[in-house]
């Protein structure tokens, strides 16, 4: 017969079970596949992720290659260095941040808005873990689905490239040298004389417009007598033109480069973190979805573009602390700046040294964090 087990062996039985970390404030894998699973449950926000950062970029690629396909004349090839860039700068950096938010500011409000935030409390674990739990769910969601984006873009770039380079309106040999770039300016003088950018001021007449024809040519300038150039004089006047334009000609290319295509990807990646996990902090703080969520657009295309060139008295440091003006300031070279001109610093923008730009990307990422788990740690049940 067997007795009845005292208190001391009843605990001394429970102990004996393996410890499930519960009040730890690390999330475990289950509970981020637990989260991941709840936000692939939103089929909607889910088709508009996918249409905005897959199909939007996908439509006007199509239409592209479609226009090229019926009128070769009246439209150039579908991708590019050209386009390329601006699809990465124009459309998938803005976009893909208000994506990512969107889908950060659900994350962060789902549990409030439908009323289950106390059956997740209840059952013991660390608010804290409940909170962090979403930071990778989201981002195992909204990472790939930028990346199946980026290699889309990148491969119809790459495929349906023109094969002829066309620089300031004119064909150009595509990859010369600074030799060689100038030698054919040399070789085409009369077309590089008259379209390309040059900062100078020419002694002579240069065979454009109404110049162009034969014979002698005098104008009188500013009391200066001008007479038609010497096909030696338009030969160096191409020289020296030349040797102003060829950094951005080889900065122009028949499709982008490698470097270029990865470096892309990783920045617009980062963009989309950061505006995940600062929808995600946001969302928690306040405790609803639909605000946060209008806050981050107004964010993203009012008040950041604003504070990016606008040249504030004593506020200068403030715009900087601004985490998109920031993430622009580490937009990788050969991009056309997102807020305009052609890189970080150019046509007004504010600049920034990279050091400076990462340590605000660092410190919005983990202050937004801290706020919302603070904010979930400390919520009413």
């Amino acid at each position: 017969m067997t007795t009845p087990a005292t208190t001391d062996q009843l605990f001394a039985g429970l102990s004996s079970f393996p410890d499930d970390h519960r009040g730890s404030p690390l999330p475990t894998w289950p509970m981020i596949t637990t989260r991941i699973m709840e936000l692939r449950k939103r089929r909607g926000l889910m088709v508009a992720l996918v249409a905005v950062d897959i199909g939007l970029p996908a439509i006007y690629l199509a239409i592209r290659l479609i226009a090229h396909a019926v009128a070769p004349r009246s439209y150039g090839p579908a991708g590019g260095y050209e386009v390329f860039s601006n699809l990465v700068a124009g459309v998938m950096f803005i976009f893909g941040f208000i994506m990512a938010a969107t889908l950060g500011a659900t994350a962060g409000a789902a549990d409030l808005n439908e009323g289950v935030f106390r059956h997740s409390v209840v059952t013991g674990r660390s608010r804290i873990a409940l909170y962090l739990a979403r930071i990778p769910a989201g981002l195992a969601i909204i990472v790939p689905i930028m990346a199946a984006g980026v290699v889309m873009v990148c491969a119809v770039c790459v495929f349906a490239a023109p094969t002829r380079l066309s620089y300031q309106g004119v064909t150009v040999p595509s990859g010369l040298s600074h030799t060689q770039f100038v030698s054919w300016a040399e070789e085409n003088y009369q077309t590089v004389d008259c379209q390309f950018p040059y900062r100078g001021n020419a002694s002579f007449i240069p065979p454009c417009g109404p110049f162009a024809g034969g014979g002698e040519v005098t104008i009188t300038k500013g009391g200066t007598t001008l007479k038609k150039g010497t096909p030696a004089q338009l030969k160096a006047l191409a020289a020296t033109v030349a040797n102003e334009n060829y950094q951005t000609y080889s900065q122009t290319f028949l499709t982008p480069p490698l470097r270029l295509m990865w470096q892309s990807g990783l920045w617009l990646e980062l963009e989309a973190a950061v505006g995940f996990i600062v929808g995600l902090g946001l969302a928690s703080l306040m405790g609803s979805r639909t605000v946060p969520t209008v806050l981050m657009v107004i964010l993203e295309i009012v008040l950041t573009p604003l504070l990016a060139v606008a040249h504030i008295p004593h506020m200068i440091n403030v715009q900087r602390a601004v985490v998109g003006v920031a993430t622009a300031n580490v937009e990788p070279h050969g991009l056309p700046a997102v807020f305009g001109g052609q890189g970080p610093g150019a046509n007004g923008m504010i600049h920034e040294s990279t050091t400076w730009a990462v340590i605000v990307i660092i410190g919005w990422l983990v202050v937004w964090t801290a706020l919302g788990a603070w904010r979930m740690a400390t919520r009413d049940v």
